[in-house]
């Protein structure tokens, strides 16, 4: 009885480790993004355009079956812990994408990278994960968040304005946004207001612009904010002042802006008409599922599934294998949607930036279109002070 007894239990273990090993055959994505309040449509886009590329991919990364497990963050850090941890416990999810903030970036680094998955952001790329406390378990298919910025301050030098007004939101990303600017642009800055996360009234803001009379005025102010913050630059008036801004007026804001926004300058890394065949299809593919215009938002979550897809293929579909994995990753052997992409040392893209001007298509949908190419194979400015190879 004894012997019958171990047996069983011998052949039971085999089982459960047979199902095991099969379980790791089924890829498991979460992804956690803003979908509540008036950034949703941030999250939105970043949601639809991680799901179209699964689709396009018949449901599969790497020819393993997928799973996506979306989780709202609500723009709150503490919120977006327990979420990713209930991804990581409940889901054990083999990567997580997102976020779209850099203050829930900073909440869930740690929590994330200290676990068995990878970390995987389509927007947020703070300055500090790209230096110093850059992670080999993190990956970014967006920017760094000063270097799109940085477009719009050596396009302010390069025009020969003098006196320029900033403002930002106050936390990580916007406080990223004017640094990145001011490395640029050597004129004199008359004033740098950092605004409430969220705000949606700029009538003081706007006041204070009008009287400084600046040459130029630049922001970064996504999302909802953006939306109220260019109809109420138009209805102030202030539309002879130069209106300079990154993730203010894209596709994610212009539905909402029209033609209020239409010929503002901003800076990207990436713009609808951007002219490669794969960029062409994603558009198309987008427009026929969403009926909108992608944003910056939905390519770089695109990319970063084409990334996951890239290197769980490399691997043989070894999802497990965090070593290989992760060594497949930093190899970005995929064709990106915005043309040349590569990983520099610190996981932070090295890709070209771009001035866009916001247009009216003829089919009456606005989007921005690329004016021209500010920096090339561009890396960003933290990369020395990271310590990974």
């Amino acid at each position: 009885m004894k012997r019958y007894m171990l047996a069983l239990a011998t052949v039971s273990a085999l089982a459960l480790s047979a199902v095991g090993a099969h379980a790791q055959d089924k890829l498991k994505i979460g992804l956690i993004v803003t979908l509540s309040g008036p950034s949703a449509v941030l999250g939105g886009q970043v949601r639809d355009g991680f799901n179209l590329a699964v689709k396009t991919l018949g449901g599969k990364l790497g020819g393993v079956e997928t799973e996506v497990v979306v989780a709202d963050d609500e723009l709150k850090p503490d919120v977006a812990v327990t979420k990713v941890k209930g991804l990581l416990e409940r889901d054990q999810v083999n990567f997580v994408v997102g976020p779209v903030f850099s203050n829930v970036l900073q909440a869930i680094h740690k929590p994330v990278t200290d676990s068995s998955a990878f970390l995987i952001s389509p927007n947020a790329g703070t300055s500090n994960f790209a230096g110093k406390q850059c992670n080999p378990n993190f990956f970014v298919t967006s920017y760094q968040n000063d270097q799109v910025h940085e477009v719009l301050g050596k396009y302010a030098q390069d025009k020969g304005f003098k006196k320029v007004f900033l403002m930002a939101p106050n936390y990580q990303a916007g406080k990223d946004s004017l640094a990145g600017f001011k490395r640029h642009f050597k004129g004199e800055v008359l004033d740098e207001v950092y605004t409430p996360l969220g705000q949606l009234d700029f009538s003081a803001e706007l006041a204070k612009i009008a009287a400084a009379k600046p040459d130029a005025f630049f922001t970064f102010m996504p999302g909802g904010m953006g939306v109220n913050l260019v109809k109420q630059y138009r209805q102030a008036g202030l539309a002879n002042i130069p209106f300079l801004s990154a993730f203010t007026t894209d596709e994610s804001t212009l539905p909402a802006q029209k033609d209020d926004a239409v010929g503002f300058l901003g800076g990207a890394n990436w713009a609808p008409n951007t002219d490669n065949p794969q960029n062409k299809a994603f558009v198309a593919a987008y427009e026929a599922a969403y009926g909108a215009v992608p944003g910056t938002y939905a390519m770089q979550a695109y990319d970063a599934a084409l990334l996951i897809d890239s290197a769980i293929k490399a691997t043989g579909g070894k999802v497990g294998d965090k070593d290989a994995v992760r060594a497949a990753l930093k190899k970005a052997n995929f064709t990106s949607l915005r043309g040349a992409f590569k990983f520099g040392n610190n996981n932070y893209p090295i890709q070209d930036f771009v001035l866009v001007k916001v247009a009216k298509r003829a089919d009456g949908k606005f989007q921005t279109e690329v004016v021209e190419t500010v920096f090339k194979d561009y890396v960003d400015v933290y990369a020395k002070e990271c310590p990974l190879n």
